[in-house]
């Protein structure tokens, strides 16, 4: 038995899409005991400025004004 030409385009086109939900994993963290478990995530003030959040935001700011143009094309 053929199945007619239209009725094979919407076969093909169903598929992916029904399939494509069995490929979804769970991405919840992992919890145990009331607790996350898994690694703590380092701000980048705590790695590279030995947790001093003044340096780091100045850092920042400094950085800023170095890429505004006003402040570069003025001499």
């Amino acid at each position: 038995m053929k199945l007619p030409r239209f009725r094979l385009r919407y076969c093909v086109l169903a598929l992916p899409l029904l399939l494509g939900g069995c490929l979804e994993v769970d991405q919840h963290p992992e919890w145990l005991r009331g607790q996350y478990a898994g690694k703590v995530d380092n701000r980048p003030y705590q790695v590279r400025f030995h947790n001093d959040r003044l340096a780091w935001a100045a850092a920042i700011n400094n950085r800023n004004q170095k890429q505004n143009e006003y402040n570069r094309a003025n001499p």
